[in-house]
């Protein structure tokens, strides 16, 4: 019935640094060995035992539902028998939808603390299968609720005081009665939704768990194990020796496998395309953005608002070229600093505290739970042997959210913590204050709350600091737009290219999808960037091109925080006010409707055009600091 969403909130695809190490009563990266998970405090790992006490509890629970699914199949050609038959399916649906929801959680969340571990991915593996015999299990319930039309329920949810609630949850479905299949077929496709998720499980264990990456030297001449973990940093090297050797030792190793990427990435398109067209779409694009009630022309805006700010990113490459002296610049010379960055590594203790302070702006609501967060068994701190990779925030209805990070003690990291901190606070507050129904936001909402931190951080730690340290801070903002803005919209136009093709029957190789990543990337960086052919391959190593359209969002939902950033620190009571009845408010409405309530107008170009607007203002800042 509802869309079930078990995949996690997310972040931009980012490399959150290097692994830590045991040092004392803390915890230090270090470039040695990734640790095995047991070498790191408990304090410092996420406490499953919030969902389930132990694998019998959750094998207990997983039967339940099993049987609960069973029991729900059942009302098919029931629903509307009696005038409460909707509520009452409702409510047991969601009980059962509860407890799914854990289960899928904890297995998951288990099968990232290591991605090698066959007993935890075999747990994830049979959830996976659960959710999808429960989809397929209750894929007669949209087919049955619109064939009963609007007249019937409206008499309905008259009839019954108790449906009042599900009102927007019926116009919803109602919205989509042109792309809903009849019982068997919608069935058909529920059963299908294991098999498509083949491409992107195989993906997730080939990057995470079987691929192997080269050793590099850093500064001093020791061997480094590199990661992609490690990579971030290592591309932050002032020895530009280190940071070709990183980059090349990782993007070699995806060119290897080029052809099986192409192969995997490929039947992900195609997956897209075949529901678009089973469900009536013009276009696997539009399928996407249905959901969340999105029209194209939001897609294309900020694509469209992004090109003609094209040259906003080439003055900033050009200052970079011109900074750091290089005759060419290449992509490896992206992330090293401008300015001089704040030396020794920052203590997660110390990077929980900056955070805290920095969201100050927010009040006392809001410090509170954030608080709770830090001190409850929320997060999963340290880089270990086969974690999954980069950072994110989930979890499932009834349970506290979780967040997974693999801190390495960068500024980076502490504005991950701003950022992954910002979702779960997010799913806090909707959780607390929405029923069941509405208790998820959208993913078009997903990147508001966690892109607002980051903002409110940076614009406190801008206050606190000596002008060579807030030269670094605004190199690290412009990085921020860089990577979120220009970045992620170039990401949804290779979306956006590749599926077009695809749906025009045209084959996506390696060597077509490496030609379509060079040309953009030249096109975006501008003449002062020198293209690498190793980068070529880049595009293979995007974990959310398997969740297709989605990036386009970070860049939507940064444009949207800087928005409500700006409100909230001019010291307006109402903006602040507004902003967490936004967080509040889940998916209890439709998203553009949700940050026009907010306000901020997602329809228009213009938040995306005031957030490269003060893109190119903090450019001429950095220039006057630095002297150039």
């Amino acid at each position: 019935m509802r869309a079930k969403n078990f995949s996690s909130s997310g972040c931009p695809f980012a490399d959150i640094g290097a692994r830590p190490v045991a040092d004392g009563d803390g915890m230090a990266p270090s470039r040695g060995a990734v640790p095995a998970r047991c070498d790191i405090p408990e304090k410092y790992l996420w406490d499953l035992h919030a969902i389930f006490p132990s694998e019998e509890a959750w094998e207990a629970s997983f039967k339940a539902v099993e049987e609960a699914t069973g029991e729900l199949a059942r009302w098919q050609g029931r629903l509307f028998e009696s005038s409460d038959s909707p509520l009452r399916f409702l409510r047991s649906e969601e009980e059962t939808s509860e407890r799914l929801g854990k289960v899928y959680a904890y297995a998951v969340m288990k099968s990232h603390e290591d991605t090698a571990d066959a007993h935890f991915q075999g747990l994830a593996d049979r959830a996976g299968t659960l959710a999808s015999s429960y989809s397929a299990a209750l894929s007669f319930v949209r087919p049955e609720i619109l064939a009963a039309g609007e007249e019937r329920i409206a008499e309905a949810v008259k009839g019954c005081p108790g449906l009042a609630p599900y009102r927007h949850f019926f116009d919803d479905l109602l919205r989509s009665r042109d792309h809903v299949l009849p019982p068997e077929q919608e069935e058909l496709l529920a059963r299908s939704a294991e098999v498509a998720r083949t491409a992107e499980n195989a993906f997730s264990l080939l990057t995470n768990a079987d691929m192997v990456f080269p050793a590099v030297l850093d500064e001093e001449g020791r061997e480094t194990e590199l990661s992609e973990e490690r990579y971030y940093l290592l591309s932050r090297s002032k020895d530009r020796r280190v940071r070709r050797d990183a980059f090349t030792g990782l993007f070699e190793t995806y060119g290897r496998f080029k052809n099986t990427m192409g192969a995997l990435y490929s039947g992900s398109v195609k997956s897209d395309i075949f529901y678009a067209r089973a469900r009536k779409y013009p276009s696997s694009l539009e399928a996407s953005l249905e959901g969340d009630n999105i029209p194209p022309s939001v897609y294309d805006g900020a694509i469209d608002a992004v090109h003609g700010n094209l040259d906003a990113l080439h003055d900033y490459m050009a200052l970079r070229k011109d900074v750091l002296g290089l005759d060419e610049l290449h992509m490896y010379d992206l992330n090293v600093p401008l300015a001089r960055e704040p030396e020794g590594v920052i203590p997660y203790e110390d990077a929980v505290e900056t955070v805290i302070r920095g969201l100050v702006p927010l009040g006392p609501e809001y410090g509170e739970a954030l608080r709770q967060g830090f001190r409850s068994g929320w997060i999963d701190v340290y880089e270990t042997k086969g974690k999954r990779k980069g950072a994110y925030s989930w979890g499932s209805y009834g349970t506290h959210p979780y967040v997974l990070l693999n801190y390495n003690g960068t500024l980076r990291d502490v504005f991950t913590i701003a950022h992954e901190m910002g979702h779960s606070l997010h799913t806090w507050f909707s959780h607390r204050t929405q029923p069941q129904v509405y208790a998820d936001y959208t993913i078009f909402l997903a990147e508001v709350a966690s892109t607002t931190n980051e903002s409110l951080l940076l614009e406190d730690l801008l206050t606190r600091v000596p002008d060579d340290e807030k030269a670094y801070l605004l190199n690290y903002s412009l990085d921020q737009v860089r990577t979120t803005v220009y970045r992620q919209v170039m990401f949804a136009e290779f979306e956006r290219t590749t599926h077009a093709l695809a749906e025009g029957g045209n084959p996506l190789t390696s060597e077509v999808l490496n030609g379509l990543w060079h040309d953009m990337n030249i096109q975006y960086y501008g003449p002062d960037m020198t293209p690498d052919d190793a980068l070529d391959v880049e595009w293979a190593r995007i974990p959310h091109f398997y969740s297709a359209f989605y990036v386009y969002k970070y860049a939507t939902g940064y444009s949207a925080a800087e928005s409500f950033a700006r409100r909230i620190l001019s010291g307006d009571e109402e903006a602040r006010q507004r902003y967490l009845k936004f967080l509040s408010r889940g998916s209890s409405a439709y998203s553009l409707d949700i940050l026009r309530e907010a306000g901020v107008d997602m329809a228009t170009p213009v938040p995306v055009e005031t957030a490269l607007g003060t893109f190119r203002e903090r450019l001429a800042l950095l220039r006057k600091l630095l002297k150039r």
